[in-house]
């Protein structure tokens, strides 16, 4: 049994893992500001979830500011939170350097002034950015991000790697490539699109349908990030792709809502987005080998899951 904080726990990813967590024995407190950058109430339905067990505790504090590693002293940190989105990003880049970057230098110096060992941290594909060389590795350079998010995360790549550096505290860094499921955010396409198609309503498809993207499945991505904590090789300063490593281009992802809704998708075709990348493609073996990542769920498998959820809630 452990003490873990993990930030971001009312979220799609934090409130799965704060789940696995929880069903294994450990104290879980959990931090979360419920920003409103998409609706509140999934996030509340998240927490209800949580709040039914005995060993969670909730904190309602921002991560720029929070003391709760100094007050809880816990025995590994897991950092979820941040402002997602690409789009939103670019219009309002100061806010995502400012929660991002601010906000997981707070919780690193706390951890080396509380002497935490362990911080696990989200980051995402979104750093690989223009990159042309697929699928995309650990140990590629990265200098082509493409929008205030990537450039946030990436930021935080380096602020992890130098705490590690300096004080020697062990970051593990995650970079998360589209993930999906129950509970998924409402601003994501899987969402938009299963929900647009079930409902005959028109959707916005944007460029020619051969962007593609690496998506992952979140129980997946909650084995990945439980086979982070363990640590079973010990790295002290390590980065991960967490994908499937079976890229989905637009056009098949829409034929695939169809087929799960059994209706037709109705769109409106639209230039491609500023911000956006042309596509996603995770190499995951250094995960496969250190995390002991093992992807299971097809991207068919996986909407049919959250489209059976969605008709539910």
């Amino acid at each position: 049994m452990m003490k873990i904080v993990v930030t971001g726990c009312s979220g799609f990813i934090g409130s799965h893992l704060c789940e696995k967590l929880l069903n294994e024995g450990n104290i879980v407190y959990g931090i979360d500001i419920i920003n409103d950058y998409y609706d509140i109430t999934q996030k509340l339905n998240n927490l209800q979830i949580l709040k039914k067990y005995k060993n969670f505790y909730f904190y309602k504090e921002n991560i720029i500011d929070t003391k709760i590693i100094a007050s809880i002293k816990p025995d590994k940190v897991v950092h979820l939170a941040a402002m997602a989105g690409v789009r939103y990003s670019l219009e309002n880049p100061q806010l995502y350097m400012r929660t991002n970057v601010e906000g997981q230098t707070n919780l690193l110096k706390q951890c080396v002034e509380n002497d935490v060992k362990s911080f696990i941290y989200a980051s995402s594909s979104s750093v690989y950015g223009m990159n042309k060389k697929v699928p995309f590795n650990e140990k590629d350079t990265i200098e082509n991000v493409n929008s205030p998010y990537a450039a946030s995360k990436k930021s935080c790549e380096t602020i992890a790697q130098l705490y590690n550096q300096l004080y020697g505290i062990t970051t593990i860094g995650l970079r998360f490539f589209t993930v999906y499921g129950p509970r998924g955010r409402p601003d994501m396409a899987p969402f938009k699109f299963l929900k647009a198609i079930s409902n005959g309503y028109k959707f916005d498809k944007y460029g020619d349908g051969n962007t593609y993207r690496d998506y992952t499945y979140i129980s997946d991505i909650v084995n990945g990030i439980m086979g982070a904590i363990e640590n079973k090789k010990k790295k002290k300063c390590e980065i991960y792709n967490l994908g499937n490593g079976n890229p989905i281009n637009l056009n098949r992802f829409i034929q695939i809502c169809e087929e799960v809704t059994g209706k037709n998708a109705i769109f409106n075709k639209l230039p491609d987005q500023p911000g956006d990348v042309p596509k996603t493609y995770a190499d995951i073996n250094n995960a496969i080998k250190d995390l002991d990542y093992n992807p299971k769920i097809s991207f068919k498998e996986g909407l049919k899951n959250m489209y059976d959820w969605m008709k539910n809630t």
